[in-house]
């Protein structure tokens, strides 16, 4: 039996922390659990035997928040950051007023992330 659990509160800081400490300050807007206004969907489990925990978050970058796609991030037991790939996640975010496809594109792109790091958890079901 797996020791995954769905993790359903805020974002856990160590993914802003870790992920800034690896790339510099700034870097993760997306990640800090500060920001009020979250984007979602998102994703996270945690392990509590391992410490691990694993995150799929919308990314964006300061630039451009409309543009965004869903990053999935692997927090180690003994530290650091991965970055796993789930291949193409990109979608445009929908602003008022613009059309429902949209939502769907990025409902879509978001099961494309979840699928791909329910496999790292749990294997090919």
């Amino acid at each position: 039996m797996s020791d995954w659990r769905r993790y359903d509160s805020h974002l856990i800081p160590a993914f802003h922390e870790r992920f800034e400490q690896r790339w510099g300050p700034g870097t993760a807007p997306f990640l800090d659990p500060e920001a009020h206004e979250q984007p979602l969907p998102r994703a996270q489990w945690i392990n509590p035997a391992t410490g691990a925990a694993l995150a799929v978050v919308p990314v964006w970058t300061a630039d451009e928040r409309q543009q965004r796609s869903f990053g999935v991030f692997y927090l180690p037991p003994a530290g650091d950051i991965w970055v796993l790939r789930p291949g193409y996640t990109g979608y445009l975010e929908p602003s008022d007023g613009d059309s429902e496809h949209l939502v769907t594109l990025r409902n879509d792109a978001f099961r494309k992330a979840v699928a791909h790091a329910k496999e790292f958890l749990f294997g090919s079901q």
